[in-house]
């Protein structure tokens, strides 16, 4: 069985890391964003209710109110995935650079 950790450190905050170090961190970050994104759409969290008063807009930009809360999470910290995510490419990048 696979265990799980879950960090509820705050991640550093980007002004104190390298330019690189940064980048990686906004890119994990944007990553999980897109995840929360997709997984608030499929669950129906931004589908608005059967009011019959929204119209056919209503459906077009459900997905716009999802890729808000998405955003809205990421930006707070998330789920943790960004960290995984960010530790993940610090580490990859570490062992392709002592290679």
């Amino acid at each position: 069985m696979m265990a799980i950790s879950i960090s509820t450190a705050i991640p550093p905050d980007p002004a104190d890391l390298g330019n690189r170090q940064q980048a990686l961190r906004r890119s994990a970050v944007a990553l999980e964003e897109s995840f929360l994104g997709e997984m608030l759409r499929l669950s129906g969290v931004a589908r608005p209710p059967d009011t019959g008063g929204g119209g056919a807009g209503e459906d077009a930009f459900a997905g716009f109110l999802a890729d808000a809360y998405a955003a809205e999470l990421a930006g707070a910290g998330g789920v943790g995935l960004a960290e995984q995510i960010y530790r993940a490419l610090l580490a990859r990048e570490s062992s392709d650079g002592a290679a």
